[in-house]
């Protein structure tokens, strides 16, 4: 990955654009040498999204069968049926 100064972003802005779509490689962007900004193509973006979406599912997952909240394959089937009508 590579990392830019947040002054470069402001002026070379339309370039570090178009490098970032040919390259789908995330820039790490700095400001007075502390990490301030990640930019990324928006199909990285968006995948990123779908996979946080995923973990937090199977993260309420993890914790329901935690606290005991688990319904039998039944009990499942029966309300799963409700909502394919």
């Amino acid at each position: 990955m590579r990392t830019e100064l947040v002054t470069t972003l402001k002026r070379k802005a339309t370039e570090l654009l178009s490098e970032l779509e040919r390259d789908k490689e995330p820039i790490l962007i700095t400001q007075h040498g502390v990490p301030s900004a990640y930019l990324v193509d928006v199909k990285t973006y968006d995948l990123l999204q779908r996979r946080m979406d995923i973990l937090e599912g199977i993260a309420r997952g993890e914790t329901a069968v935690a606290d005991g909240r688990t319904l039998s394959q039944d009990d499942a089937k029966a309300r799963m049926a409700r909502w394919l009508k």
